[in-house]
């Protein structure tokens, strides 16, 4: 028995180093130099360190503490590159929003709101908006899906009394030639970049050009609480407005932040798996009572799929008006 306790525990130590070890690599592959040759030669020398230095170091525990202290350099290294305003951005993140905040009234430089004839073919706008935090009514929830029924982007969007939508989008601010990966999104890649954006185009951009599935849900979420979620998202946007903060999509992507910003603004949000698996946010938020349950889970994402009525009518001012017509209505907030 205790042989077998031994061996278990040396097969958890090979396979920890084993992992430390393919992480580091690809760090060293990803945000090393720029020559393929010598990233992939550092890689590799990285790599046959870690793994021999326990072998050939008696006794194995101190080889296997200076595979640690090797590890430690590398990471200090990554942690330590610094993220960067200052690229030759894609013109669609191109000019980072910020907002001032004057008691209830917010003006937000800097929204998005492109025409677009294609989803590479567009004319940029950016524009300065004003929203009265005291005509604040709602928050909606956009579910989007491209590809994987597991893995989704998800958008915020304030609902204000006078007609207006105020959509935010957590995404990556690539730069010109460059392209968002999966892999690439859990190193440092990307910067983080937060879309303000009208909805007929982060939403318009999606339904009509990408042709991705998008689902709309009304939040439970009280005017209070929407309010304090939002002020939270643009303390945020001004301080990546002057300094910038690198996307992750492990701890920092569309979803994992949302769930952040909230337990800022309204206590801690407990957690799931659906956080991370965001394709199913929302059997999460309807089992939560967050979304409607008036209706069975099926038929609520059934009648909350916008894309019919997004595809029917002009991308116009009133674009977002219509594609709410028919959505299940969002449900009563919870007592005071």
């Amino acid at each position: 028995m205790i042989r077998f306790l031994k061996l278990f525990g040396r097969l958890g130590l090979w396979t920890a180093l084993f992992a430390l070890t393919v992480w580091g690599c690809a760090a060293l592959w990803f945000d090393g130099p720029e020559s393929r040759p010598l990233a992939s030669l550092l890689a590799l020398i990285y790599a046959l360190s870690m793994l021999a230095l326990p072998v050939l170091i008696h006794p194995m525990r101190r080889g296997v503490l200076a595979s640690l202290i090797l590890f430690a350099i590398l990471l200090g290294w990554w942690l330590s590159i610094p993220p960067s305003n200052a690229r030759n951005w894609l013109p669609n993140v191109a000019n980072p929003p910020s907002a001032r905040i004057q008691g209830d009234i917010v003006t937000v430089r800097n929204l998005r709101n492109f025409d677009y004839r294609s989803e590479t073919d567009f004319s940029p706008h950016w524009e300065t908006r004003t929203y009265n935090l005291s005509k604040l009514r709602g928050l909606d929830l956009y579910v989007i899906y491209w590809g994987s029924p597991s893995i989704a982007h998800t958008i915020l969007s304030w609902q204000f009394d006078d007609g207006q939508h105020l959509a935010a989008s957590i995404e990556t601010r690539t730069e010109t030639g460059e392209s968002y990966s999966a892999v690439r999104g859990f190193f440092r890649q990307f910067e983080l970049y937060y879309v303000l954006a009208d909805e007929r185009d982060v939403i318009g951009l999606r339904t009509n050009h990408r042709r991705e599935d998008v689902y709309l849900y009304r939040l439970r979420t009280p005017p209070a609480r929407a309010r304090a979620l939002l002020l939270d998202y643009l303390k945020t946007v001004n301080r990546l407005s002057s300094a910038p903060e690198w996307y992750n999509a492990f701890s920092h992507n569309c979803t994992t932040t949302i769930r952040l910003h909230a337990g800022n603004a309204m206590g801690a949000i407990p957690l799931d798996w659906r956080w991370l698996a965001n394709g199913y946010l929302d059997t999460l938020l309807y089992e939560d009572g967050v979304i409607n349950r008036t209706l069975p889970f099926a038929e609520l994402k059934s009648l909350s799929y916008i894309n019919p009525r997004a595809q029917a009518v002009p991308l116009d001012s009133h674009f977002s008006s219509a594609i709410r017509k028919g959505i299940p209505p969002r449900p009563a907030p919870p007592p005071k």
